[in-house]
């Protein structure tokens, strides 16, 4: 299995706040890309390197960024012999090509004929977090179909809606629908998406 991090975006509300701290405790982190933040003793993005690397599940990470921070990650993914990185070539927020499109740049790009973990490079998990468990389900899914895929999820706010991707699901928790960041009057579900394998 191979797993494409998600890390193309621009992180605008979060370098908003940055420069509106006037504390000066956060002046660092400007124009320091989200997934690229240090959480606990490393970058959040390597937390998500070593959890896919010690489980053995995946054999290489594709991670998409963007223009504007393509040298950073590059420099981060220095330290790994199995992440590879490529850049959607947008350079402002307005240009993003949104998470299907690089998708489907780094499945492009790599020649990537395997299964896939897809996940938010900006994606912070629980200690009980199993990937173990999600690989296992995923492959009860195969078993009964080799076209079905696994789609994590966890319930939002009202208010949060227009922060992530929401699924609509319909009785047997199929998806019917993916939203980009739609508002609360636009949908009717608060699960947010995480995390999926095809």
């Amino acid at each position: 299995m191979k797993a494409v991090l998600l890390a193309a975006g621009y992180g605008t509300r979060l370098q908003r706040d940055v420069v509106a701290d006037t504390s000066g405790r956060f002046a660092h982190l400007a124009g320091t890309a989200k997934p690229l933040l240090p959480v606990g003793h490393c970058a959040l993005i390597s937390h998500w390197v070593q959890a896919l690397t010690g489980s053995a599940a995946v054999d290489h990470i594709f991670v998409v960024t963007n223009a504007l921070y393509q040298a950073a990650f590059e420099e981060w993914a220095a330290q790994f012999t199995n992440v590879k990185i490529v850049s959607d070539q947008t350079r402002n927020n307005d240009e993003r090509l949104g998470a299907v499109a690089c998708l489907q740049l780094a499945v492009k790009h790599f020649n990537i004929d395997d299964h896939v973990v897809v996940i938010g490079g900006d994606t912070l998990f629980n200690d009980d977090f199993s990937l173990r468990q999600v690989k296992e389900r995923f492959a009860d899914l195969q078993a009964k179909c080799e076209d079905n895929c696994l789609v994590l999820s966890y319930q939002c706010k009202d208010e949060e809606t227009h922060k992530y991707g929401i699924l609509e699901v319909d009785d047997e928790l199929r998806v019917t629908c993916m939203k980009e960041k739609p508002l609360p009057s636009e949908t009717e579900s608060r699960k947010a998406v995480s995390l999926s394998s095809t």
